[in-house]
């Protein structure tokens, strides 16, 4: 037997004990790992330093993305953010054995739809150390077993943080052993993909070409979203500060992220008095445009869109903009070309805004507010585990409740079919 399965069955072990902690103790581990990571803040800090000089190098060779290392670089406001998720995740409320209904389905006989822990998880991710607090606090609080791989370019930020919430883990006697875990070696994705008799859920975070590799290789479930090409639409009825405000925070705020606008529609009576405002702003702030005609025309900046713009995720300072006819033209655009991820109507009419938001097939629907608001954390999750754009249990920023199932219990009493089959006995009417 390999490493990796032996990981995921002692996982596996470890997931079914996991079921019996009680929220008390899943709460002192996580108030107890967001203390051991603040005091060990320098020498997370200092891994971190080492990976981003290799990164440098890679950068400067053309190996790695701006946006990759950006992803990477831990800096004071991401380590606040991480620790507080921790401490927010604690806040929460337990999401295991809660009974989403009861009722009696005939005398004597009650059913029950109990919440329980999907089992084990497998998160393969790319860049961010952050990430691996977030999806450790979200699968304490929801009783999960998980495994971790991270990338080769964050190996030592992820094993500093990772050992320091084992550490913590280990010093708790409530907690089993091996409940959570840390792969390093690139092959070692491979064999996690064939882990499908104990792993019961993979999520990747990380590249397009990742995801797609993930979804091909493995017999495991999926949640993941592939892309993250993100618009705003300005409607004809949208206010001007609004629309530049909420363009730019969510081009710049942070572009590599998932959830950063790619594509701009500005409906055709906007482009005299918001385009030029909105184009004048992004030149400001060092944005790349391309655009179609209309758009070309409007200002020497622009550089022609083609085609395959619409489809980009670009993950930088670079932002298309189309014009559109009308709202319904706009809607047909995004569900065409847009990745189900976040996508935002600016308008002060509230029916466009309600159609908008009816008809755009998304897993996050605005109206007049940054795209970069999709995320747990800021939903009030705590932390996320990635945000999903599939249509199971789970869509848009995946807190508590997508690391869940459900189960059925039943009570009875020396209960037979055969009693209703002969119509001794009759079933209770819903």
């Amino acid at each position: 037997m390999n490493d990796v399965i032996k990981t995921a069955q002692l996982a596996k072990d470890s997931a079914i004990k996991a079921q019996g902690l009680s929220t008390e103790i899943k709460n002192i581990a996580l108030n107890r790992i967001a203390a051991a990571l603040e005091n060990d803040k320098d020498t997370i800090f200092n891994a971190n330093k080492t990976d981003l000089q290799t990164a440098q190098n890679d950068l400067n060779n053309g190996k790695i993305t701006l946006s990759a290392y950006n992803r990477l670089k831990l800096d004071e406001n991401k380590f606040r953010d991480m620790v507080q998720g921790v401490r927010d995740v604690a806040l929460l409320n337990d999401p295991v054995n809660n009974i989403v209904w009861s009722k009696n389905i005939a005398e004597g006989i009650t059913l029950k739809k109990i919440t329980c822990p999907i089992g084990v998880i497998g998160v393969i991710f790319e860049s961010r150390p952050d990430v691996i607090s977030q999806i450790v606090s979200l699968c304490i609080k929801s009783s999960n077993a998980l495994i971790l791989k991270g990338g080769s370019e964050a190996v030592n930020t992820n094993k500093t943080i990772f050992n320091i919430i084992l550490n913590t883990l280990n010093s708790i006697d409530e907690f089993p052993r091996n409940m959570i875990n840390m792969l390093y070696s690139r092959d070692d994705v491979k064999l996690m993909l064939e882990a499908d008799g104990y792993i019961d859920l993979i999520i990747p975070r990380g590249s397009n070409s990742l995801v797609k590799f993930i979804k091909a290789n493995t017999k495991i479930p999926v949640l993941a979203h592939a892309d993250g090409i993100c618009h705003i639409y300005i409607d004809e009825f949208a206010d001007i500060k609004k629309s530049i405000d909420i363009i730019i925070d969510s081009k710049c705020q942070y572009p590599a992220a998932c959830n950063s606008v790619e594509t701009v529609l500005i409906h055709k009576a906007r482009l005299n008095d918001i385009l030029p405002a909105l184009i004048n702003s992004l030149i400001e702030n060092g944005v790349k445009i391309l655009g179609d005609n209309s758009i070309v025309l409007a200002s020497s900046a622009v550089l022609p869109a083609f085609n395959d713009d619409w489809h980009k995720e670009y993950g930088d300072k670079i932002l298309s903009i189309k014009t559109v006819n009308s709202l319904d033209e706009a809607i047909n655009h995004i569900n065409e070309f847009g990745s189900k991820h976040t996508d935002c109507i600016i308008t002060e009419n509230d029916a466009n805004a309600e159609k908008f938001m009816s008809l755009v097939d998304s897993a996050g629907v605005y109206k007049n507010i940054s795209t970069r608001f999709a995320d747990g954390f800021r939903y009030g999750f705590g932390a996320e585990v990635g945000i999903s754009t599939s249509k199971t249990h789970a869509r848009g920023p995946v807190g508590l409740e997508g690391l869940t199932i459900y189960k059925y219990k039943l009570y009875g009493n020396g209960d037979i079919v055969s009693d209703f089959v002969t119509g001794k006995r009759k079933f209770l009417k819903s």
